[in-house]
């Protein structure tokens, strides 16, 4: 459940409304929470690295495939191969295997997914825009951290949208625990929903226009 979260105009944040977007409340989408779901898992799944593996008992060259003994008159278990499964270090049975799993969205269903975490954040005044720049040419999370912090944003987990280029302000903020931060050319549903709210800087509300322009 989103709270509501208290800002201090007086401290170089403020709350992004949608007068202030151009943005009319008629484009409010309705999305059935299983929409949700389904655009989540399709993320998740396609995160997958899918390189998990073992060895068959085909694939094993560590070990002779000769038969370890005659098949009679010895006394114990007849044994084919020491690749076998039940063997120590032989072959797995059914292991996994190298593979890619790929699931897909609709279009419609994807941007409706975004409509609606647009508004359920605006709604809950928990899209803020932070009048605030790193000043020099070094990265400095103390900075960054000291920003949040009379932004009333410490401690809370927030998503933050930084242009791919500006390499400074990443460095100081990728290191703090309860920020995440997302291009504006990659948003996925997954990190905005998981998170208390929105941020980004003042410098960079037209590029902020146009990541949720097509959500619209």
């Amino acid at each position: 459940m989103v709270t509501k979260q208290k800002v201090d105009r007086s401290k170089n944040v403020a709350p992004v409304s949608l007068s202030d977007l151009g943005i009319d409340a008629s484009t409010e989408r309705n999305v059935n929470p299983a929409g949700f779901a389904v655009a989540v898992r399709v993320l998740l799944q396609n995160w997958r690295q899918g390189t998990v593996s073992c060895l068959g008992r085909g694939e094993v060259t560590s070990r002779s495939n000769k038969k370890p003994w005659k098949q009679k008159g010895t006394g114990r278990a007849r044994a084919g191969s020491p690749r076998s499964p039940i063997w120590r270090g032989g072959g797995v049975t059914f292991g996994p295997q190298p593979r890619t799993r790929e699931l897909s969205i609709s279009k419609k269903m994807r941007t409706n997914v975004f409509n609606a975490l647009l508004f359920n954040q605006l709604n809950s005044n928990n899209i803020v825009v932070l009048d605030w720049m790193l000043e020099g040419d070094t990265p400095k999370t103390s900075a960054a951290n000291i920003a949040l912090r009379n932004a009333n944003l410490s401690g809370k987990k927030v998503v933050f949208f930084v242009d791919q280029n500006d390499a400074l302000t990443r460095a100081s903020l990728q290191n703090i625990p309860n920020v995440r931060l997302i291009s504006f050319d990659q948003p996925n549903a997954y990190d905005l929903a998981d998170c208390d709210g929105w941020v980004f800087m003042k410098k960079d509300f037209n590029r902020f226009k146009e990541m949720i322009l097509p959500w619209i």
